[in-house]
C-alpha cells in the first residue's frame, strides 16, 4: 500500500480532510475523514468520527465506487480535480443509493458529464424518485437495463441497472463482478469483487465508525469494540440476511475487504468474517424474538426503526427487521408466527399508511396471537394519521402495547433516538413478563420439546431441489432429507411434504429429478416459498429438460434422474424410495450444500 496524499499529524484540529492511498494495482482509496460526529444517529454514538471511503479504479476504463455524502462534497471534488482523476471517468458505481450522496453525485457529473451511473434496480428506483423529487417512487420496467433520468434543465443522468453476477470489464484484468446483497435497511445493496486486485468492495459490511491515520487494519484489536457496535447498529436486526450474504461471498477469494466506513480489512479478514457469523448466530438464538415491520418514505421512519432495534438487542433479545416495501407477504407471516412480539412503523402519505404497511397490518391482525405484545411508531410531515390508524386498529383487536406509541414530526433528534432505544428496552421487558405467565408444567413440556427438536436438528443433509412435471406445469420443492438407500440398483430415499410435489410422486414409475445444490450458490427466492397453483415456479431461473422431461437446474452441482418405486406414509411427510436411472456431475470443483439446522421443527 502506498500513501499518496495525507495531511500531517496536526490535522485532527482541522476536523475534515481527504486521505488518498494506493491499495492495489490501478486502485486508490479516497478516505473523506472527519473527527466530528456527522449527525444524530445511533450508529455514530461512539463519537470517534468516521471515514467515507470511495474507491477509484483506473484501468483502460475508470470507475469511481461510492462518492461520499454532501458533508464532504467540496473536499472530495477538489481532491479529484487536483490530481486530474476526472479526466476519463467512465463509471460511477453506487453500492447503495443514499439520498445524502445526491448533492455530490450531481456536482460530480457536471465535471464528468459522460460518466454512466451503475446501481441495482431498487437503487435506480430510489435514484429516480430522489432526483425528480417524487413523493412516491415509480417502478422501472423489469427488462430495462439502461435509462436516462432527466432531473434538471438540460440534465440527464445515464444509468445502467446492473444484474446479479454481471461482469463489467474495465480492462487490464479488472473484470468487476457484481453481487446483489439486499437487506431490509439497504434493499438495493451491491458488493463488487475485482479479481485483478482480489479486493471485495463490501459497502456496509465489515465497517466501523472510527477515524484515524491507518488505511489498513494493522492494529485490528483496537477496532474490536467499534466493529461490534457497528454490527449491532446496522446488522443485528437483519442477521438472517447478513448470514445469507456471507455465504454468497465465500467463493470470492478476497485478500482485502474494502468497506464504506473505517479502515480496510486485510490483517483480520478471516477473524472478522468468523465474528460476523458468530454475531449473526447469537442474534438468532435469543430466548426472546421480536419482529420489526416498517416502511420509510424519506428515511426518518427507518432511522427510528434502527434505534428501536438497537434498544431491543441491548435488552438481550433477537430482532428481525423487515422493510415491508421489499418483503413478500409470506416472509412477514412467518416472521410474525415465530416471534414473541411485533413492532410496526409507518410514515404518513396522503393521510394514510403506505399500501405495504396496510398489507402488513392485515397479516398481523390475521396471524398474530392476541397474547403477543405490540408496538407502534412513525414519522410524518404534517398530520401523522398513519400512526394513529395503526394504534387504533391494534387496540381494537385487543393487543397490549410494550411502549407508548412514538410519533415524530420531520427528522428525529438525538433525544428522540434515545427515547426509541429506551422504548426497545421497555418492549423486551414487557415481552419477558408475558412469557413468565406460563405455568411450570407448560414450561417443562416446552423445554423438553425444545431439547428434542434441537437434538433432531443436528441431523444434517445435502440441500436438494426435487423437480417434476405435471402436464405443462413444472413443480419444485426444496428438501435436505435425502439419503442413499441401495447400490444395486442405485437407489435413494427422500422425504417430502404431502402437498405439492409430494402429492405427485404417489405411484410407481413416476419420474422426477433430484437436483443437488452447490455450496456458496444462493437459492432463488421463488423456490423458498410454497408453490402457488398456476405459478411459473422457474421464471427467471436457468433450467433444461432431463431425459424424463423434468427440469434440471443449470446451476446445480449434480442431478439424478429418478423413478419412484414405492412410498410410505410418515406422519406429515411421504418417504419415497426411488431408483436412479441417470445422473451427471455438472461442477467437478463444487462442494455439496449442507443444511445445518438448529431445530428439528423445520427444514
Amino acid at each position: 500500500m502506498t500513501l499518496l496524499h495525507s495531511p500531517s499529524s496536526s490535522l485532527p484540529a482541522k476536523r475534515r480532510d481527504v486521505q488518498t492511498a494506493e491499495i492495489g494495482t490501478n486502485t486508490l482509496v479516497l478516505r473523506s475523514r472527519t473527527w466530528d460526529r456527522l449527525k444524530f444517529e445511533v450508529e455514530y454514538a461512539r463519537q470517534k468520527g468516521t471515514t467515507a471511503n470511495a474507491y477509484l479504479i483506473q484501468a483502460r476504463e475508470s470507475a469511481l465506487i461510492d462518492p461520499p455524502g454532501e458533508s464532504f462534497t467540496d473536499l472530495f471534488l477538489d481532491e479529484l480535480q487536483q490530481h486530474q482523476y476526472l479526466q476519463r471517468l467512465n463509471y460511477v458505481i453506487l453500492s447503495h443509493v443514499n439520498p445524502n450522496r445526491i448533492a455530490t453525485l450531481k456536482r460530480l457529473l457536471e465535471l464528468a458529464p459522460y460518466a454512466t451511473v451503475i446501481c441495482s434496480k431498487p437503487g435506480a428506483i430510489t435514484l429516480r424518485s430522489t432526483l425528480t423529487e417524487q413523493a412516491v417512487p415509480t417502478m422501472i420496467d423489469d427488462q430495462a437495463l439502461d435509462l436516462g433520468i432527466e432531473y434538471a434543465a438540460n440534465r440527464t443522468l445515464q444509468v445502467h441497472i446492473v444484474r446479479d453476477e454481471e461482469v463489467i470489464d474495465l480492462g487490464d484484468g479488472h473484470e468487476l463482478q457484481f453481487r446483489f446483497v439486499p437487506t431490509p435497511r439497504h434493499p438495493d445493496a451491491l458488493c463488487i469483487y475485482d479479481p485483478a486486485t482480489r479486493i471485495l468492495f463490501t459497502d456496509k459490511l465489515f465497517g466501523a465508525h472510527v477515524c484515524d491515520e491507518s488505511v489498513m487494519d494493522e492494529h485490528w484489536k483496537q477496532y474490536e469494540e467499534d466493529r461490534k457496535y457497528y454490527f449491532d447498529c446496522i446488522h443485528a436486526a437483519q442477521a438472517t440476511q447478513v448470514e445469507a450474504i456471507l455465504e454468497r461471498l465465500v467463493p470470492l477469494p478476497a485478500r482485502i475487504y474494502a468497506p464504506a466506513h473505517g479502515p480496510l480489512v486485510r490483517h483480520s479478514l478471516s477473524r472478522l468474517r468468523l465474528e460476523y457469523r458468530q454475531w449473526c448466530e447469537q442474534q438468532q438464538s435469543q430466548d426472546v424474538s421480536v419482529t420489526l415491520l416498517y416502511t420509510s418514505a424519506y428515511g426518518n421512519t427507518a432511522t427510528l426503526a434502527q434505534a428501536i432495534a438497537k434498544g431491543i438487542t441491548e435488552a438481550g433479545a433477537g430482532v428481525e427487521s423487515i422493510n415491508c416495501e421489499f418483503a413478500d407477504p409470506e416472509d412477514i407471516t412467518q416472521a410474525i408466527e415465530r416471534s414473541d412480539g411485533f413492532v410496526i412503523g409507518s410514515p404518513t402519505l396522503g393521510g394514510h399508511a403506505p399500501i405495504q404497511i396496510q398489507t402488513a397490518l392485515g397479516i398481523v391482525l390475521s396471524t398474530a396471537e392476541k397474547t403477543k405484545i405490540a408496538g407502534v411508531f412513525g414519522s410524518y410531515g404534517w398530520s401523522g394519521e398513519a400512526v394513529d390508524q395503526l394504534e387504533n386498529k391494534l387496540q381494537d383487536a385487543g393487543y397490549r402495547f410494550g411502549f407508548d406509541t412514538i410519533r415524530v414530526k420531520f427528522k428525529p433528534t438525538e433525544e428522540t433516538l434515545q427515547q426509541c432505544i429506551a422504548a426497545g428496552n421497555e418492549f423486551v421487558q414487557a415481552v419477558k413478563k408475558t412469557k413468565k405467565v406460563r405455568t411450570p408444567r407448560q414450561m417443562a413440556v416446552e423445554a423438553q420439546t425444545d431439547r428434542t427438536a434441537q437434538a433432531v436438528g443436528r441431523v444434517t443433509g445435502s440441500v436438494c431441489l426435487v423437480t417434476a412435471k405435471q402436464g405443462n406445469t413444472l413443480l419444485g420443492v426444496l428438501t435436505s432429507w435425502v439419503s442413499q438407500a441401495s447400490f444395486n440398483p442405485p437407489g435413494l430415499t427422500i422425504s417430502v411434504r404431502k402437498d405439492g410435489v409430494g402429492a405427485m410422486l404417489a405411484s410407481p414409475n413416476e419420474p422426477f429429478v433430484l437436483n443437488i445444490l452447490k455450496e456458496g450458490k444462493s437459492i432463488p427466492r421463488s423456490l423458498l416459498k410454497p408453490q402457488v397453483p398456476g405459478e411459473d415456479r422457474f421464471a427467471g431461473i436457468a433450467i433444461q429438460p432431463a431425459a424424463n422431461g423434468c427440469p434440471i437446474l443449470v446451476d446445480a452441482l449434480a442431478y439424478l434422474e429418478c423413478t419412484v418405486q414405492n412410498r410410505m406414509e410418515c406422519g406429515d411427510h411421504w418417504l419415497i424410495y426411488a431408483i436412479v436411472n441417470n445422473g451427471k456431475v455438472m461442477d467437478n470443483t463444487g462442494v455439496t450444500a449442507v443444511n445445518h439446522r438448529k431445530s428439528g421443527n423445520q427444514y
